[in-house]
């Protein structure tokens, strides 16, 4: 099976990244904890979302090739929602 990943999702990887390089300046310069911890939830929110997007956009791909095929799509829809569940 072939993924496609789109230049935004690699963007928005490349924007948690930045985020994390922030963080650890933050804690470099003995910032208040309540600020790393925002920043941080920040980013556990971002790459929730890259998750999702990259599930949604594959799951449908899947969905489409099952569907085209003749395959019932009923275990792809539980593996991706066990992907979902998994990761949180």
């Amino acid at each position: 099976m072939d993924y496609q990943y789109g230049e935004d999702i690699k963007r928005r990887l490349l924007r948690i990244e930045g985020q994390v390089r922030g963080v650890l300046k933050m804690m470099e310069e003995q910032r208040n904890c309540k600020e790393v911890v925002a920043q941080l939830t920040a980013i556990r929110n971002a790459s929730d979302k890259a998750i999702a997007q990259i599930v949604a956009e594959n799951l449908q791909r899947c969905l489409l090739e099952e569907q085209a095929s003749g395959k019932d799509t009923g275990s792809i829809v539980r593996e991706a929602v066990d992907l979902l569940v998994k990761s949180r």
